[in-house]
């Protein structure tokens, strides 16, 4: 098991015409990942100039519990929910230097 802290920084751009699906449906995974085992903290901002663009700032205790996170049925039901409404998605897994 990788016991490493695991920061995790998603930015997803909606689709101008789906930005309030997009923002209500990212809405629906913060409380029940904050309670997932491992979450040190789940963060959801917008972008104060353009509203299409959402990131996700989150800490795992490790790797192997994020990974249980992205394989949680709540993450298919927004996948599927937003299915065609988001333009752009990255994902970075990083590690805190200091």
């Amino acid at each position: 098991m990788n016991n490493q802290k695991l920061t995790i920084v998603a930015k997803i751009l909606a689709k101008p015409e789906k930005r309030e699906l997009v923002k209500s449906e990212l809405v629906k995974l913060i409380d029940i990942t904050k309670k997932e085992k491992g979450c040190i903290n789940y963060d959801l901002h917008q972008d104060n100039e353009n509203k299409n663009l959402f990131l996700f700032y989150e800490n795992w205790e490790s790797r192997d519990l994020w990974q249980t996170h992205m394989n949680n049925t709540h993450l298919a039901d927004y996948m599927k929910a937003t299915d065609g409404a988001v333009e752009e998605f990255t994902l970075n897994e990083m590690t805190q230097i200091q």
